[in-house]
Parts: structure tokens; C-alpha cells; sequence
């Protein structure tokens, strides 16, 4: 079974789908599998994680579950 990776914002426009399905792992394992300039996209410091719901304050050492949602929130600004 797998996760799902939710992409929002001009993220949603860099992946070229708002959600993906991968494979469960290690976070760099899932990485690995995205387009490079994805993958470098998702690790800049200012994009925020929200594992099953819940915003995590780093992204190390986490592993995806089957079934696991992993949302990529960049920051918002507005007018």
C-alpha cells in the first residue's frame, strides 16, 4: 500500500497535480523517488509539513506509513 504526498499552493503548480500516491518510507526514500527540482522545492526551510493533520516542527526522521498523508504547505502571502 502506499502514502499520499498533498501538494498546496505554487507547489500543487510545481508537482502538476495537487496529491501523488508513493510508496511508504523513509522520508528521504520518498524524496528520491520525486522529479529533482520537486524534491528540491519540498526541502527548502521555509515549506511547512502536516503529517496526517498534525504540523511538525522538523522533518527529520520522519517515515510514512501505508495509508500516511503528507501535506507540503510554502508559505502564504496575501493582499
Amino acid at each position: 500500500m502506499s502514502a499520499r504526498l498533498v501538494f498546496l499552493g505554487r507547489l500543487e503548480d510545481l508537482a502538476g497535480v495537487p496529491e501523488m500516491a508513493v510508496a511508504a518510507g523513509p522520508l528521504e526514500a520518498v524524496f528520491a523517488q520525486l522529479p529533482r527540482e520537486l524534491a528540491v522545492a519540498l526541502l527548502e526551510p521555509n515549506v511547512r509539513l502536516a503529517h496526517n493533520g498534525h504540523l511538525l516542527a522538523e522533518s527529520g526522521g520522519i517515515v510514512l506509513e501505508a495509508g500516511d498523508e503528507l501535506a507540503f504547505l510554502p508559505p502564504v502571502s496575501g493582499g
